[in-house]
């Protein structure tokens, strides 16, 4: 069915994206309102200034922050939520009467309060779904090492009982969900991420230029993503000794930024490879696809994954990809098919996997290839806003949810994903 009024929900939106959710919610909006829906995002604005603008088909609204105004940082997360919370609130009580969605989209636990607030609200005409990109327990490879931790699992384990579907990223995140928050499977349901072809190009130019830039005359190795330690850059530093003995002439960049950033500089020192790397930080767009095409191998060595947008972003670009099976990677990238894989955490086996994606040019070539068919044919955002249209069905056939038992908080020294069953 089409014509559905969707409201979105979601702390960040381009411009304003730190990683793939926002980047998620933008091409899944996009797709619905070229589906014939009536898609409105309520987002923050980081200006002082309200925006209501509309970009192919989609309503976007901007909020500004209420006060308590503090940094966006670990010591303060709760309180920056929480005046983030507290204007889009405001902003969708009076939107609820206006637009009286079918559904109320939740993306992640920064808004969780919002979206129960308008559906009650709403005298639960309209569904509650929400889609959980990563977990705080997963994040820590199933720990809650901090008193923020314990609150932020709080959070998500109440969004997701409150909500009549939930969707995951991933088999992975299925399971990972099932599993921390006790839910029934069958209220959670896979809709991937997904990739439009026709915005992931690099032309012969840009990709001259960032050989010419970057590769001097040997193998140009990339990473790009967030510097955060489960993004796992500090095991491709880890094996940067072995691949220089390996690959004479190997440059490496690592294109991104976050708080691991200057770690990771650190660490390439202590390596002794700091003359073979390059750190960009953000790269704009053009040069960033044209650094991607110019791989002769893409490097995710994620220890936590969720889905792994940027392997879809890569194999547009048909990057050879060399990537740690964990999460959503292993779903997307089979080993001497799609890719080449190793274990996460395991620079030897890194280098092992990257030094053969080198040599054997013409396979990766080839595995690049399926990649990119496989992109076409199971990845399309028409496709995936389809899939998400039969949950949001299923949610509005279904009871609305009005409580939830309380989170597990397990005792400092328990794994949820490994203690509790």
């Amino acid at each position: 069915m089409s014509g559905r009024r969707i409201l979105h929900l979601s702390w960040e939106y381009p411009p304003l994206v730190y990683g793939g959710l926002g980047r998620h919610v933008h091409a899944l909006a996009d797709a619905q309102a070229a589906r014939g829906d009536e898609v409105v995002v309520l987002t923050q604005s980081l200006e002082d200034v309200a925006g209501d603008e509309v970009a192919s088909g989609v309503r976007i609204i901007r909020v500004p922050h209420d006060p308590p105004a503090v940094p966006f940082d670990e010591a303060h997360l709760l309180a920056w939520v929480m005046g983030m919370e507290s204007a889009i609130t405001r902003r969708g009580l009076s939107l609820i009467e206006e637009h009286a969605p079918h559904v109320v989209h939740a993306h992640d636990w920064m808004l969780a309060h919002t979206a129960t607030t308008l559906v009650e609200a709403s005298r639960h005409e309209s569904a509650l779904v929400a889609t959980i990109h990563a977990t705080e327990a997963g994040r820590h490879q199933g720990w809650l090492p901090t008193d923020l931790s314990d609150s932020i699992h709080s959070v998500e384990h109440w969004l997701v009982h409150r909500a009549q579907r939930v969707i995951a990223c991933s088999h992975h995140m299925r399971y990972e969900i099932e599993r921390l928050f006790h839910l029934d499977p069958e209220r959670i349901a896979v809709v991937t991420n997904g990739i439009d072809l026709r915005h992931w190009r690099a032309s012969a130019t840009d990709l001259a230029r960032a050989r010419d830039r970057f590769a001097a005359t040997g193998p140009l190795i990339i990473f790009c993503g967030r510097l955060e330690w489960e993004k796992g850059g500090h095991t491709l530093i880890d094996a940067l000794p072995r691949l220089r003995r390996r690959l004479p002439g190997l440059r490496v960049v690592v294109a991104g930024r976050g708080g691991a950033a200057s770690d990771l500089e650190h660490q390439a020192r202590e390596r002794r490879v700091s003359s073979i790397v390059t750190f960009t930080g953000w790269l704009p767009e053009r040069e960033l696809h044209g650094l991607m095409a110019a791989a002769d191998a893409l490097v995710i060595p994620s220890l936590y994954e969720p889905f792994g947008l940027v392997a879809l972003e890569g194999a547009a670009l048909s990057a050879p990809l060399v990537v740690a099976r964990t999460g959503g990677l292993a779903e997307f990238v089979v080993d001497e098919k799609t890719g080449r894989t190793f274990a996460p955490g395991d620079p030897e086996d890194l280098a092992r996997a990257v030094t053969e994606a080198v040599r054997d040019h013409e396979s990766s070539r080839e595995f690049a290839r399926a990649a990119r068919t496989r992109l076409r044919e199971s990845y399309r955002w028409e496709l995936l806003a389809a899939q998400t249209d039969e949950v949001y069905a299923r949610a509005a056939a279904s009871e609305p949810r009005l409580g939830s038992a309380p989170a597990v908080i397990p005792p400092r020294g328990v794994n949820l994903l490994r203690d509790f069953a």
